[in-house]
């Protein structure tokens, strides 16, 4: 029998992960969409041709009786009140990134989940499943390059619209490399400090790029994260693990090396999509699977609220430009197992 899935915002990564579990996955259907412009989400039932209600909002589809999971895709502050209310409907519900907008949020959704006494939420990290950087955390937790002492990390893209400023690249960039360093390592982090070099002439008066943020964790592994989101020449992911022994490094996406007019060259992406596809296509695959035999394996609540924790720490450096310290709590034993 196939999960029964209804999917709150149909916009660009909604409509992503609705054509993926209807065209592409195993074991779902979409039988369920909503947005705040519903001509989207009908829209998106003619275009991919399927049998789906549209419903006029969020609550009423996670209330739907034909609605086994959710995928909640919609606007980052609505995040927090449709994962509490899937979670009290005793749905499982997949959600991306923010959990919530606030690291008070977050928590509300992991007292919740832990009342409730099963694990439903699954959280939209994606990086973790992504063949690069499972081939390098198998690496590291290998033991081949001694202890971790240093990461060196970029984030880089081409370009960002106007309306993105300088606190996003915390929020809606650096918090990808604040979740998967922490399943990488298998550490929190103690500590945040944002330095900004000169300015690169591609940026506008209220964004400040590119920015560097330093980061000690719990073992005392440092960590620097280039944040470049103007660089023009691509979509650029890297990542670095300098150990006692040796030194470990994200592969580089598959490309063709043409020799064409004197130059060896190869193509750079510039596409954020197209960097994580497969990643996109596993995780909802591990969700679905999850369901199935109603035991959840992907990033949990706790994480999303890590991530807020250390993103909201982030930020207050990027502010004052001191190191701020970054209280994170001890794991309940509810995620212990994860």
């Amino acid at each position: 029998m196939k999960v029964r899935i209804g999917v709150i915002g149909t916009g660009a990564i909604g409509c992503e992960h609705a054509k993926r579990v209807s065209k592409v996955l195993t074991g779902a259907e979409v039988v369920a969409v909503t947005d705040v412009n519903l001509e989207s989400s009908e829209k998106l039932v003619k275009d991919l041709g399927i049998d789906a209600v549209v419903y006029k909002d969020g609550h009423e589809l996670i209330a739907a009786g034909d609605v086994d999971a959710v995928l909640v895709c919609s606007w980052g502050p609505t995040h927090e009140e449709y994962v509490l209310a899937a979670i009290e409907a005793g749905k499982y519900v997949f959600c991306e990134k923010p959990l919530a907008t606030t690291a008070e949020g977050c928590r509300r959704i992991v007292d919740a989940e832990i009342a409730h006494g099963k694990r439903l939420v699954q959280v939209g990290f994606m990086r973790p499943y992504d063949a690069g950087y499972r081939m390098l955390k198998d690496v590291v937790t290998s033991g081949e390059l001694g202890e971790p002492l240093m990461v060196h990390c970029a984030h880089r893209n081409p370009e960002v619209p106007e309306m993105y400023v300088t606190a996003m690249a915390i929020q809606d960039t650096l918090v990808h490399e604040l979740d998967v360093l922490r399943w990488l390592l298998d550490d929190d982090y103690v500590s945040a400090q944002v330095i900004f070099p000169r300015t690169t002439r591609h940026s506008h008066s209220k964004l400040a790029d590119p920015q560097i943020v330093l980061l000690e964790t719990a073992k005392g592994v440092r960590i620097d994260v280039e944040v470049f989101v103007n660089c023009k020449y691509g979509y650029d992911i890297q990542c670095s693990v300098v150990g006692e022994d040796g030194v470990a490094n994200l592969p580089e996406p598959f490309s063709v090396t043409t020799r064409k007019d004197g130059k060896c060259s190869r193509g750079i992406l510039t596409d954020w999509k197209k960097r994580f596809l497969d990643a996109y296509d596993v995780e909802l695959q591990d969700f679905i699977d999850g369901i199935k035999v109603r035991s959840l394996t992907g990033p949990t609540a706790w994480d999303g609220f890590a991530a807020s924790v250390a993103s909201d720490a982030c930020v207050k450096a990027q502010e004052s430009g001191e190191i701020v310290p970054i209280h994170m709590p001890p794991r309940p034993p509810f995620y212990n197992a994860e």
